[in-house]
């Protein structure tokens, strides 16, 4: 791609999201949310293949069935309180409708179809934007609605980690286990969003920081399946190295970084008094790291057959990402010990 074009499209990315962000106008906030869409479909087709286009296809209308949801919504919100605010929010039938369009943007539980086929179609490193830049800006959205029922986000946010875990059992390929891992991620995300907004905000940052690396990590080595996993001592022995501990973060092991966040989450449900919530998505998670460890096992337990077909490639070397990969993985392992000034920070 053209260089002048892919700065152009990375600098509508950032003005949609920034546009979300600073509007207090739901007219506002639902352009930044199309700029956004409209900015990343000719990044997820650049590659002029069958799969990507189909997934730029399907995304596009996902996008646009939720754009029109949240339209109406927020011109029935209109309608009925005579606020255009986001902050102005009291019925629940707009309310409602609004956040079950925000899930469909980002993939919640039930409404989470779209995902899985969608990242399995695109490169790793639109996948990257799609698993984290995309979710910022809805998610500031569903921050500033106050929820008039709260039943309805707990279900979702079960259903999602639950879904998130067991949809990614049986995968072989890198890129649907990623999906149903954003899936299960965002479910802790959204099961304490009305409770604690910063501890749902902290989640989010820790999620996009292990995600980066995960991803920058499988680009460096050209994993896309299972099976490649299997010659990446060959290719990196450091990298290899790395990964299953980023691998064992994401599904929340201590004394990683991932484990915070689930911690945290679980002892503020205890404290709400919604403690079967609480067991319910500790048990789910066992279900996320059951294909984490699988991966983690197939990348530094199994030797790829060494014969006359089938032969182990050279190793390489590639620089191009060491830095960004060295700054995330180091606080995707080692930011649990600074849980209190964390804390402290996103309570300030």
């Amino acid at each position: 791609m053209n260089p002048y074009i892919l700065f152009l499209l990375l600098f509508a990315l950032g003005l949609g999201t920034t546009t979300t962000f600073a509007s207090s106008h739901w007219l506002l906030a639902w352009m930044g949310l199309e700029i956004n869409t409209l900015a990343i479909i000719p990044l997820m087709t650049q590659l002029h293949h069958p799969r990507a286009v189909e997934a730029a296809t399907k995304y596009f209308l996902i996008q646009a069935t939720a754009a029109a949801m949240l339209l109406f919504a927020s011109v029935s919100n209109a309608w009925l309180t005579g606020q255009w605010d986001i902050h102005h929010m009291h019925h629940p039938f707009p309310t409602t409708l609004i956040i079950l369009a925000l899930a469909l943007k980002i993939g919640l539980a039930p409404l989470h179809g779209w995902m899985p086929e969608v990242l399995q179609g695109l490169n790793l490193t639109t996948g990257l934007i799609l698993s984290t830049w995309q979710k910022l800006a809805p998610f500031s959205l569903m921050l500033q609605i106050q929820t008039p029922n709260p039943t309805l986000l707990i279900s979702l946010g079960l259903l999602s980690t639950l879904i998130g875990g067991w949809g990614g059992l049986n995968q072989t390929q890198l890129r649907k286990i990623l999906a149903y891992s954003s899936i299960a991620h965002l479910g802790w995300m959204v099961l304490i969003l009305q409770f604690s907004p910063s501890l749902t905000l902290l989640t989010l940052l820790i999620y996009i920081t292990m995600t980066f690396s995960l991803f920058i990590s499988f680009k460096m080595n050209h994993s896309t399946s299972i099976n490649t996993l299997a010659t990446s001592w060959a290719k990196a022995p450091a990298l290899t190295s790395i990964i299953p501990l980023i691998l064992l973060s994401l599904g929340g092991l201590p004394p990683l970084t991932g484990f915070m966040p689930k911690w945290l989450i679980l002892q503020e449900l205890t404290k709400q008094d919604l403690t079967p919530a609480a067991t319910l998505a500790a048990l789910s998670a066992l279900l996320s790291l059951y294909f984490y460890l699988r991966l983690s096992y197939a990348m530094a337990l199994t030797i790829s057959p060494n014969n006359i077909i089938g032969t182990l490639p050279w190793r390489y070397s590639t620089k191009q990402l060491a830095l960004p990969l060295a700054m995330s993985a180091a606080m995707t392992l080692s930011l649990l010990p600074l849980t209190p000034a964390t804390l402290a920070l996103f309570t300030l």
